[in-house]
């Protein structure tokens, strides 16, 4: 057939067939049959792919859509769903959420956009110009979220991609913030201004988050990827839930390294998954954090499971390769061994205070104060975003500080406009005091925006604490956390009471209800909660939690025992003894 084109036609075809090798080798494919391997910045990805389909495995449908066409590589299909105001299909409602955007049918027939805030920190007229999108394209609401952070719901397909790109234009972002990717970087809330802090966390997640930002081979992981820095300030960064934890420490003069401050490196916390995060017994000076973090990002890149989405997250790697080799792995990436020392190389670290996200509080800088504001459930409306950018400007350093525990901080508060402060912010609706019940409680976003939500967290939380503070007073902290799912957004197995929403049936309908946990903990007081109750109807669950508190307070060996302590002081069975006594 070749005989049919002349020589100058041939060499056109011989060019036309060399420039799109070319062109899909630089997307990192070559044409079926090609010799040479993927190249670009997706190539890792798309050999841990080709790996699996080599040894006969079959690709999860995630990886496929991935494969068929790059979410970056999609936005004019992004922006021409929005112009015809069209919902997304499957494939297109994963690659969407590399933008920061959810399709939340059949919860909601709209859009969530999550952001990316390093640290959980924002100025006050970026919120103030959220409260602005949030009413322009939204619900004229956000949530806070328990990674330090905000997502505006009710978004409408046709205002997607405005969402989205005038985010930017407030010099924040919502890029790779879902899906298959490193989620926002959690930080110590307190950064810099914290009395007690080993470290301002910060500049490392600031690093660390604009090291994702600008490396597109660290998009499209086998599966969510979660990184905290905790500075051992008085707010706890829960880093030990995350796949990588960062906890910086004091290390002792006398065991072969500089003593001072570095960062303990835990892996693999998935607490939805039972799990937290191991000490690896490896310190990394924090200045060579974000190299060690893209490290253990590639390895996990290359090692993590394709095919099976609920085993694909970093600890199912460590647990099928040992943390030991895992590590090694690491090492052999970064060209270098890691520092290790032994645990009494470690100084005691600073203890939390489970009241410090609430309320006044001294700041290290001399007469000034950061106050904790108290949100129902972290719904957050844009009346009171701009309220509280205003109050942020005129009475403090302008800063707002995101928390994991759903509410804020407003920091460079002076002495003498702390009472101002706490006026204004009570004008709008909102408090700096709280119950101890209400001061930790948290709820995910429920089935009112969530697909896998079994119950209306929020407001059945709402309800917890309403029936609760009025006839128990209980004055030691206490978290309550109540998830609608087995995703665990709201970490209910690590909540001193912890609420796991089901369905029960009671004839022909589907009941709302919950699995009770008890004895959560984190940090120095890790644990798994334990089962208590099943099947709570929601109806019931405040009764329930009434007699459970009164219960602790009745049976407590001392005012100074804490929930926590009670609660594992004794067996389930005798726990539930004593608080059904409570409930006659």
């Amino acid at each position: 057939m070749s005989s049919d084109f002349s020589p100058d036609q041939k060499r056109y075809l011989e060019g036309f067939a060399s420039g799109l090798t070319a062109a899909r080798a630089a997307r990192g494919k070559a044409p079926a049959g090609a010799a040479g391997e993927p190249t670009g910045p997706d190539a890792i990805h798309l050999k841990a792919q080709d790996r699996v389909i080599a040894e006969g495995g079959k690709l999860a449908d995630q990886e496929k859509f991935k494969r068929e066409l790059h979410p970056f590589d999609g936005y004019e299909k992004l922006k021409e769903q929005a112009r015809k105001n069209e919902a997304p299909k499957p494939p297109d409602n994963f690659r969407w959420r590399y933008y920061g955007l959810f399709y939340v049918a059949p919860a909601q027939t709209s859009y969530m956009c999550r952001l990316r805030i390093p640290n959980g920190i924002l100025k006050h007229w970026q919120l103030a110009g959220l409260a602005d999108l949030a009413e322009r394209y939204g619900g004229g609401y956000s949530h806070i979220t328990t990674r330090a952070n905000l997502q505006i719901r009710e978004i409408e397909p046709k205002n997607a991609v405005a969402m989205v790109e005038e985010i930017q234009d407030l010099g924040l972002c919502s890029r790779g913030s879902g899906a298959d990717n490193i989620r926002n970087v959690t930080g110590t809330p307190t950064a810099g201004i914290d009395p007690q802090e080993l470290l301002d966390t910060r500049p490392c997640a600031r690093e660390w988050h604009f090291h994702i930002l600008n490396e597109r081979a660290l998009y499209g992981l086998p599966r969510k990827f979660n990184v905290g820095f905790d500075g051992a300030g008085l707010i706890p960064v829960l880093e030990d839930t995350n796949d990588i934890g960062f906890q910086a420490v004091e290390v002792k003069d006398g065991f072969g390294v500089n003593p001072g401050v570095w960062f303990r490196l835990a892996l693999g916390g998935i607490t939805g998954h039972k799990d937290f995060a191991k000490d690896t017994g490896v310190i990394v000076k924090p200045e060579e954090a974000t190299a060690v973090a893209d490290a253990i990002v590639r390895v996990y890149i290359e090692h993590g499971d394709r095919t099976d989405r609920a085993k694909a997250r970093l600890k199912y790697v460590l647990d099928a390769m040992g943390l030991e080799k895992f590590v090694a792995l690491v090492e052999d990436r970064l060209g270098r061994k890691l520092v290790k020392v032994p645990a009494d190389a470690i100084a005691p670290r600073p203890v939390f205070d489970r009241s410090a996200h609430i309320g006044v509080h001294p700041q290290k800088q001399a007469e000034l104060n950061w106050i904790g504001v108290v949100f129902p459930v972290g719904k957050f409306a844009a009346a009171q975003m701009r309220g509280v950018a205003k109050v942020a400007q005129e009475f403090g350093d302008g800063d707002i500080r995101l928390t994991v525990w759903q509410n804020l901080l407003l920091s460079g508060v002076p002495d003498g406009k702390v009472a101002e402060a706490e006026a204004a912010i009570a004008a709008l609706g909102l408090a700096t005091k709280a119950t101890s019940i209400r001061a930790g409680l948290v709820a995910c976003t429920g089935n009112v925006g969530c697909r896998f939500a079994a119950s209306d967290t929020k407001r059945h939380a709402d309800d917890i604490a309403r029936w609760c503070e009025t006839r128990v007073s209980i004055d030691t902290p206490v978290n309550i956390h109540l998830t609608g799912c087995h995703h665990s957004c709201a970490q209910h197995y690590i909540s001193e009471i912890g609420l796991l929403a089901c369905k029960v049936e009671e004839g022909e309908e589907q009941i709302e209800s919950y699995h009770i946990y008890i004895g959560g903990g984190f940090g120095p007081s890790a644990a798994l909660g334990r089962e208590i109750y099943r099947d709570v109807k929601a109806s019931d669950a405040p009764r329930t939690i009434e007699s459970m508190l009164k219960g602790y307070l009745t049976n407590r060996a001392s005012r100074n025992e804490s929930f926590l302590a009670f609660s594992r002081r004794f067996e389930v069975d005798a726990l539930k003894t004593m608080f059904e006594a409570e409930a006659e």
